[in-house]
């Protein structure tokens, strides 16, 4: 055990954070799946812990290998995954599947387990976005340079996502504009963008109004989540009325883990509303910890893309890791109503192999920029520690 972890490398602080939030799921997503156990099983809720248990193995399998490659190979990575994610996207779509009529085209099945592509799509498209910002960094540009090589992906892939989820749509697209905000791509330039951007979702959303047939039901589910979370009347929000029982029952300190009562009623409790049931359980002290941990991860964030030795590293820590804390915010935001529903999960906590998997390959980049600069301090450490370089210093 001792020589694992002395082959973790990067960010021990985010090593412990995420290590901390892992074992600490184990607890909600046993005691939220029972409403699965009893409506699709035998009423037991052990397989799907140790599902959930075989996600997270899978997850950090995928995060210590991806940790130890060295991050620049991702920049040319990236330029090699965007026109797969873009096949897988297609093929994704192609498949129309539907759910209660509604176009839910987001996942594949490979080998009887689920993968939902948009979620990969995100990170490749975050990384490639990162490359190039990077590659033009401190250069004079023109807005007709950048269209092609940097927002012909972007929407396309935004594009492809769209039809089928509109929240992920929505986030990567907001984390796409921070970051090349932040990677200082002219502000005229990025008007016109999000104009572009707002001209394309009104095309898209009159088009699924006037042909419903290639897009069934979708928009509508949009509209009617905005209209419940605006409307006074929440006759129709059934999920956002149980989520505001189970947290009203919370209190101070929970009703205990495992005795959740709303974990019978609420739809999705394990996954999309899982921090609902974590402060029913673990009342605000549960919720202020997960809400804390998350902030913490922020700020480590905050100092690996500091001290990255690259422009790219910087762009790359702050592409895939921004993502990762806006997500966790809108889910907490969703289960106490001051956000509509999305449908966004809980990383590290929620219930589900493909957000796991990918929040732990966001994670291992970031570890990967991080173990890099690790490296650089401990080479000059050891040039410093050198007595012929300390006696000509002296000389």
């Amino acid at each position: 055990m001792k020589r694992i972890f002395q082959n973790l490398k990067g960010d021990k602080f985010i090593w412990a954070i995420v290590g901390l939030l892992a074992i600490f799921s184990f607890i909600p997503v046993y005691s939220a799946s029972s409403n699965l156990a009893y409506l699709q099983g035998d009423g037991s809720t052990f397989k799907y812990l140790l599902k959930h248990g075989a996600h997270l193995f899978l997850g950090f399998i995928l995060l210590y290998v991806i940790h130890k490659v060295p991050y620049r190979f991702f920049r040319g990575l990236s330029i090699i995954m965007i026109p797969v994610v873009i096949l897988l996207l297609l093929y994704t779509m192609a498949q129309g599947t539907t759910i209660d009529g509604a176009n839910a085209s987001r996942w594949i099945n490979v080998g009887g387990l689920s993968f939902q592509t948009s979620t990969l799509a995100s990170v490749v498209l975050m990384v490639y976005v990162a490359r190039y910002l990077s590659k033009i960094h401190n250069k004079a540009i023109t807005f007709k340079e950048t269209l092609l090589p940097l927002w012909l992906p972007v929407f396309l892939i935004l594009a492809l996502i769209l039809p089928a989820n509109f929240s992920t749509t929505a986030i990567v697209f907001a984390m796409v504009v921070v970051l090349v905000f932040l990677g200082g791509y002219p502000l005229k330039y990025l008007g016109v963008i999000l104009g572009i951007g707002l001209v394309m979702l009104t095309i898209f959303i009159l088009s699924a109004k006037a042909f419903p047939g290639v897009f069934p039901n979708r928009v509508d589910t949009w509209i009617s989540r905005v209209e419940n979370f605006t409307s006074d009347d929440d006759t129709d929000a059934y999920q956002i009325e149980k989520a505001k029982i189970a947290i009203a029952t919370g209190g101070i300190t929970g009703t205990g883990a495992g005795k959740s009562v709303q974990r019978n009623f609420l739809p999705q409790s394990s996954s999309d509303f899982i921090y609902a049931i974590i402060v029913e359980e673990l009342g605000l002290i549960g919720a202020f910890g997960v809400m804390i941990a998350y902030l913490l991860l922020l700020f480590r964030l905050t100092i690996v893309a500091t001290k990255a030795d690259s422009v790219f590293g910087k762009l790359v820590v702050i592409g895939v890791g921004l993502p990762i804390i806006f997500q966790a915010l809108i889910n907490m935001a969703v289960a106490v109503e001051l956000f509509p529903v999305t449908g966004q999960t809980l990383p590290l906590i929620s219930s589900g192999g493909t957000s796991i998997w990918m929040t732990c390959l966001s994670l291992g980049i970031i570890l990967s920029v991080s173990a890099k600069r690790e490296a650089i301090k401990q080479m000059e450490s050891e040039e410093s520690d050198n007595p012929l370089d300390i006696l000509s210093e002296a000389i």
